[in-house]
């Protein structure tokens, strides 16, 4: 797809929007970004997103769904992804949870966006600790970007918080495509993605920056700082 859900702003956003999904039933989050990057890759030819969710969750059962949708900028015309998740949360220990679920990412405005189309299920662990949370997370899916190739990506991060109401989280993810012919770059089926990031909130907003770089190649995925602003609300 010429990407490749859900650290950067799209993963930051993500982690804002999760957030809410367990605090309240019904929730909305807008964010705009310099650019929308997936996994390192940027998904608008390096220029602004605007982005929006909606989202619901039940506290007792803690069931979740939702659906987020951004602007894009791929070679075939198309100009929005639209993706929609389920999934369930659970709380194995005092310092372990679990989140496991099922996205669909969607593609629209080209003759052809549709072929892209593919879900991908995922399953996140999470450990509360005295240096902060780390977390590893796995998603799989069988068809991936509608290229009938089956492909993993795996992350490992930790954010940690330097001062009240300011977090830095580091991540490190490897992207890989599993059997098949299909390349990132031409000769190898994976690739890797490194991040830092700051986090805070001010009047009701979050705000975030990263500083990110993979081992492509290319002008939509060498090294960039970026930065999102987000606002969730209730409903």
């Amino acid at each position: 797809m010429k990407k490749n859900l859900r650290l950067t702003l799209s993963t930051l956003s993500v982690l804002m929007v999760t957030n809410t999904v367990i605090a309240s039933d019904w929730s909305s989050t807008i964010t705009g970004a310099s650019d929308y990057t997936f996994n390192g890759i940027s998904q608008t030819e390096n220029d602004f997103a605007l982005q929006a969710s909606l989202d619901y969750s039940n506290s007792k059962t803690n069931w979740y769904a939702g659906s987020w949708a951004s602007n894009v900028d791929f070679d075939n015309g198309t100009d929005v992804e639209v993706d929609v998740y389920f999934g369930r949360t659970w709380t194995l220990t005092e310092s372990l949870s679990l989140d496991t679920g099922i996205a669909y990412y969607s593609y629209h405005g080209g003759d052809d966006s549709s072929d892209s189309n593919y879900p991908e299920a995922y399953t996140k662990f999470g450990f509360d600790n005295a240096l902060g949370t780390t977390e590893f997370n796995f998603w799989y899916s069988w068809d991936y970007a509608g290229l009938d190739e089956k492909h993993t990506i795996t992350t490992l991060s930790h954010t940690f918080e330097v001062a009240e109401n300011h977090d830095i989280s580091v991540s490190y993810t490897v992207s890989n495509y599993v059997g098949g012919d299909q390349t990132w770059d031409g000769t190898d089926s994976s690739y890797h993605h490194y991040e830092i990031a700051y986090s805070t909130s001010l009047s009701g907003f979050d705000l975030a920056i990263a500083a990110e770089d993979t081992s492509i190649d290319s002008d939509t995925s060498d090294e960039r700082i970026a930065f999102s602003v987000s606002r969730t609300f209730d409903l």
